[in-house]
């Protein structure tokens, strides 16, 4: 499946980031770090703006503040289908918490994107990895997406055509750019 260019930006780090704290669709603001992530992304993507592509953001506020930062003011869409995968009962526990109190769920998804599909009450894979297909396949041209990094991994991987398992192990960086062009990735750093 052939998609036009992505440039993918996940949010600066967060408070809960710092905490190894589960977000989902929970908000966290940015950490004094997270503004120097976003600062950094948008002195990576003053070239791309200046080509006015169309710039879309999940709705959640650690990526509306990356994108104010990032995207240099340029505007953007806000699409809902951008927002993060939702972890049920998972939002607002730590990973350590998790660990304690679900041991099975934890100990047979010890990466984050199982961890957080597999959250009970959560929104599942097979949803989250739909909604987001389906963000991409009603893009008409280059695109720049401010996100999340549960969300790029499965971007990433659709555009590269990975299986669930090497999404899953997929690097999650902040401050930087993932340019997906061509069933590939590079990274701007």
């Amino acid at each position: 499946m052939r998609f036009p260019k992505i440039w993918l930006l996940r949010h600066g780090q967060t408070e809960w980031n710092a905490e190894r704290r589960i977000q989902g669709q929970l908000e966290s603001p940015l950490t004094p770090l997270g503004v120097q992530h976003a600062r950094r992304q948008a002195a990576l993507m003053a070239p791309v703006m200046a080509q006015s592509p169309a710039c879309y953001a999940s709705p959640l506020g650690r990526a509306q503040q990356t994108a104010d930062i990032a995207l240099g003011g340029a505007p953007f869409v806000t699409d809902p289908r951008l927002a993060e995968a939702f972890a049920g009962d998972f939002q607002g526990m730590t990973l350590d918490e998790v660990a304690a109190q679900y041991p099975q769920v934890h100990g047979n998804n010890p990466r984050n994107l199982d961890l957080f599909c597999e959250a009970p009450g959560g929104e599942g894979y097979d949803s989250f990895h739909g909604r987001i297909l389906d963000f991409m396949q009603s893009l008409t041209g280059p695109s720049v997406v401010v996100a999340h990094g549960l969300l790029g991994q499965v971007m990433r991987g659709i555009v590269c055509g990975l299986s669930r398992d090497r999404m899953a192990a997929l690097p999650n960086g902040q401050g930087c750019v993932y340019v997906l062009e061509n069933v590939a990735e590079t990274v701007l750093e």
